[in-house]
Formats: structure tokens, C-alpha cells, sequence
């Protein structure tokens, strides 16, 4: 426990630790990413990860705010993208300086979550003021780690938080917190007149239509089927080749998902969690999933064949099947996630900037750290229009 002028902050090392007063007075449930099945099914598969739960209660004792923690270890050589070059110098600089470790990977304490892009980590309750929780949740977070001497962290990153949060999360500023943007989030609104997918493809002009019947027509040959709690087991081990795959393809991770989360989450979330597997013969050649939140569809994660991908448009038929189940269940939007930005807006997906703030536990490497990150900018793409009128996201 932790008292701030204003509120107290209870902390929790498991999820079952959480008692059913508290989730009913947050009254978070409703949010997939911070219902107790989801973070239980998340926290129980991933042993490699220090979890943990911040909630905020107010002098009534009444719960307020609610924080996700995850505690990874980070490889800086991991990464390969544009930010390589920045990364490894401030690695060298702090190493002459003894501030960062020699061998030894990062620790970074994550508020938000790992594993999917958004603003999923913390959740505050309506007609509280906001700005006043954040600050209180910096000050838990700095009082959780200064109290567990033993967790050694390097490292705070508190993400993703969308534009319109920026007045709130700028707060974080005067905790000597940094922000940076990275890859966006690409997201497609549904339109309400598609009330099946050809009314899509009708809205599009001819030249990306032409491309998306090409998609389906390279792909005539796979059979998508529904991943169930039933067969689920004797189709993980080349479902998890086929997500390394992936992985080993990406410029940047901040942590490898396991696999057999998809069968808790299966179970627990029912047909608001997508799972289906693309099949050449009677091989698995990719694979989606994808989490149904309140209006929303969120990408989640993805397995692909490679070297049948161009020749069968597995990848491109993946992002039209997704589109294709958010019609059919008349939502409002598709949440489509970072990378392959460009392929993604030749669907219709738009780019939608997601600010993360880091800090360093220590002073020096935190003043480098600001330096460096004031030269990052998101991977520039050629953005598509694939629409006949133009659309607003």
C-alpha cells in the first residue's frame, strides 16, 4: 500500500489477488483488455514475465483507477530497424559511462501492454480527474520499484496513449518521463452502408478493387478454418513455427507471446476471440487472431508462410478476412496494429499516432536517453487511398 495526498494505491501480484468488490466498483470489465479473463489467460502463460496490478482507491476506499505492469527483459541487439543506429550508440555511451549493463539485457517495467498496441494499460474511471491519476500512478509505479530492490529495473515505459490523451499524459513530463513515437497504429472505420463485404469492395476505386479480387483469386486454393478449444492442440506447434517466423521478420519486440494463451483465451472470451488457420492441402500456412472489443476489432496476432505468401496472398487475404468479420458483426472499426503500414493502407487503414514516455532509473542515462529519442520519428510510408471519396477516420 501507498498513500499519495489523494489517493491510495494498492498493490497486487496476480491477478486472483484482486478481490470481485474491486472489479465490480471499477466496473473495467466491459474493456476486454482490462476484464480479469483476459489478463489472467495473459499473465498465466507468460511465467518469463514479472506481472503486476496497480489499483487507486479514493478516501472512501472506493476503486478509481486501474494499472497493467509487466517487467521484461529487453535485448538492445534485438533490434533492427531504423532506431539501430540510435539505440547501440546510446548503448555505447552508457557503457563508457558504467550505466548500463555489459551483457546483460535490459529490465523494463511496462505499464501498458506488451503485446497489443494501444492505450490498454490503464483504465480511470469516469468523472475522476484524470490528470491527477496519472501522476498518482507515476508515483505507485516509482514507490513499487523502490520497494522491490531485488526487480533491479533499468527502465519505465508507460504506453500507447493516442493524441487525444496527450493533455493528460503530459503530465508524466514533470516525472522526468520522455515521449517518443514509434510505428502507428493502423486503423480502418467501417463504414455503416457495408452490410456485407462487396459493399466494400464497391466503395473502393477500381484499381484497388481489381487488386483486392486478385487477393482472392491467388488464394482459391485455402481453406480457412475456426480454431476451437477442441482442435486447438494438434494445431499450436506449426501455428507457433509459423509465429516465429514472423517474429524473426520484425524490426522490434518487447516481448515473444506464447501460443498457448490462445487456449485460455479461447475459452474464456468465446466467439469475441478470433482464431483461424489458413490451410494449403493439408498444411497450415498462416494463421490469424484477432480480439473483439466492445465495437472494435483488434488484430492480434499473426502466422505466415513466407514462401508461399506472394505466390497465394496469404498476408493480403488475412487483412480482407479481417475486414470482412468486422461487417459481418456491423462494427465500427478495425484495429489493424503497427507494422506493414503500407499494404495495410491499400485496404483503407490509416495511420494513428500512439505516444509512449520512457524513463531511466538513472539521472544521466535519462538526460542521454532525451537526446536520442528527439530523433525518432516513425518509419515513413506511402500512404494509400483506396477510396472513392475520401473517408474520415
Amino acid at each position: 500500500m501507498y498513500c499519495t495526498n489523494t489517493n491510495t494505491a494498492l498493490f497486487f501480484s496476480s491477478i486472483d489477488q484482486i478481490s470481485p468488490e474491486i472489479w465490480e466498483g471499477l466496473q473495467c470489465a466491459k474493456n476486454i483488455y482490462f476484464n480479469p479473463a483476459f489478463l489472467k489467460a495473459v499473465e498465466k502463460n507468460h511465467p518469463e514475465i514479472v506481472f503486476s496490478y496497480i489499483v487507486l482507491i479514493d478516501k472512501n476506499s472506493n476503486p478509481i483507477a486501474f494499472a497493467s505492469i509487466q517487467i521484461v527483459n529487453f535485448h538492445i541487439d534485438d533490434i533492427k530497424n531504423d532506431l539501430e543506429l540510435l539505440i547501440r550508440k546510446l548503448k555505447n555511451i552508457g557503457r563508457k559511462l558504467h550505466i548500463l549493463p555489459n551483457k546483460k539485457p535490459l529490465k523494463i517495467l511496462i505499464s501498458g501492454n506488451t503485446f497489443v498496441s494501444g492505450e490498454h494499460g490503464i483504465f480511470i474511471k469516469k468523472n475522476q480527474d484524470k490528470k491527477i491519476i496519472i501522476k498518482n500512478l507515476a508515483k505507485a509505479i516509482l514507490h513499487y520499484v523502490n520497494a522491490n530492490k531485488k526487480l533491479k529495473i533499468d527502465a519505465f515505459l508507460l504506453k500507447d496513449f493516442r493524441n487525444k490523451s496527450l493533455f493528460i499524459s503530459n503530465e508524466l513530463r514533470d516525472y522526468n518521463y520522455h515521449p517518443f513515437s514509434v510505428e502507428q497504429n493502423m486503423m480502418l472505420k467501417l463504414d455503416e452502408s457495408w452490410q456485407v463485404f462487396e459493399d466494400y469492395l464497391a466503395s473502393m476505386k477500381t484499381k484497388f478493387r481489381v487488386k483486392a479480387r486478385k487477393a482472392f483469386l491467388r488464394s482459391t486454393d485455402i481453406k480457412i478454418k475456426n480454431v476451437t478449444p477442441k482442435n486447438i492442440d494438434v494445431q499450436l506447434p506449426k501455428m507457433t513455427a509459423l509465429y516465429k517466423k514472423v517474429v524473426d521478420n520484425a524490426d522490434f519486440n518487447l516481448g515473444n507471446f506464447n501460443l498457448n494463451t490462445f487456449k485460455d483465451l479461447k475459452e474464456n472470451l468465446g466467439s469475441n476471440y478470433i482464431l483461424k488457420t489458413y490451410w494449403l492441402d493439408d498444411n497450415i500456412v498462416g494463421f490469424i487472431s484477432g480480439i473483439i472489443n466492445q465495437k472494435s476489432l483488434d488484430a492480434h496476432f499473426v502466422g505466415i508462410n513466407y514462401e508461399l505468401n506472394k505466390e497465394h496472398a496469404i498476408y493480403q487475404r488475412m487483412l480482407y478476412d479481417y475486414i470482412e468479420i468486422g461487417i459481418e458483426k456491423k462494427l465500427n472499426r478495425i484495429n489493424f496494429g503497427r507494422t506493414a503500414s503500407e499494404i495495410k493502407s491499400s485496404v483503407g487503414a490509416v495511420p494513428q499516432d500512439l505516444t509512449m514516455y520512457i524513463r531511466h532509473k538513472k539521472s544521466i542515462t535519462n538526460k542521454i536517453l532525451k537526446l536520442f529519442l528527439q530523433k525518432i520519428q516513425p518509419t515513413p510510408f506511402q500512404q494509400k487511398f483506396p477510396f472513392k471519396n475520401i473517408r474520415n477516420s
